[in-house]
């Protein structure tokens, strides 16, 4: 669907659940993602998958590394709002070896381009959990802003921590984009 000079966006399919499955079940990638560490069946994951592609309030996309053509993580914009032109924006880089090389900055970039300029969107959230120090300086370096937090709301490692929620709004992405952002072809 997009692409720039790192990576390519294409919609989630119902084939993708055996890398999903991967990913969703390595600890490593969900410690800092997600709220559940769980170990999920092939089964689980393609009915999870199966889902996620057929909403018609999501949107969701494998990020594929274009030197590779390799499936490299999932971005997803879910719960859109048309009423109130909002919506919730999950992302994985289900690759570690990827991780670090700029692809979650990329995939944000275009994720939050189609979110305000094709969705007309005037709102995007996230959740995050307030020991994930990169990603918070990755979204705080993209116009993303702190809203609130969600206080003790997760135990992992044997410590309680916040989840953070952090949002951003057209007139900001925009202000923001039009000093930053390199050119993303629609494909």
């Amino acid at each position: 669907m997009f692409e720039d000079k790192i990576i390519k966006l294409r919609k989630l399919s119902p084939n993708d659940f055996n890398v999903y499955h991967n990913w969703r079940n390595d600890l490593d990638v969900m410690y800092s993602t997600s709220p559940a560490l769980d170990v999920y069946t092939l089964e689980d994951t393609e009915n999870l998958i199966q889902i996620m592609s057929g909403q018609p309030d999501a949107k969701g996309y494998i990020i594929e590394y274009k030197e590779t053509g390799q499936a490299v993580g999932i971005i997803s914009l879910i719960h859109i709002d048309t009423k109130n032109r909002s919506a919730e924006c999950v992302i994985d880089i289900g690759e570690k070896d990827m991780w670090g090389k700029g692809i979650g900055k990329a995939a944000l970039t275009m994720i939050l381009r189609y979110a305000f300029d094709e969705l007309n969107l005037h709102r995007v959230f996230l959740q995050v959990f307030s020991f994930n120090q990169r990603a918070i300086n990755l979204y705080e370096k993209i116009g993303f802003k702190q809203e609130g937090q969600l206080r003790q709301a997760l135990y992992r490692g044997g410590n309680w921590h916040d989840i953070i929620v952090m949002g951003i709004l057209s007139a900001e992405y925009k202000q923001m984009a039009s000093h930053t952002e390199p050119p993303i072809d629609s494909v």
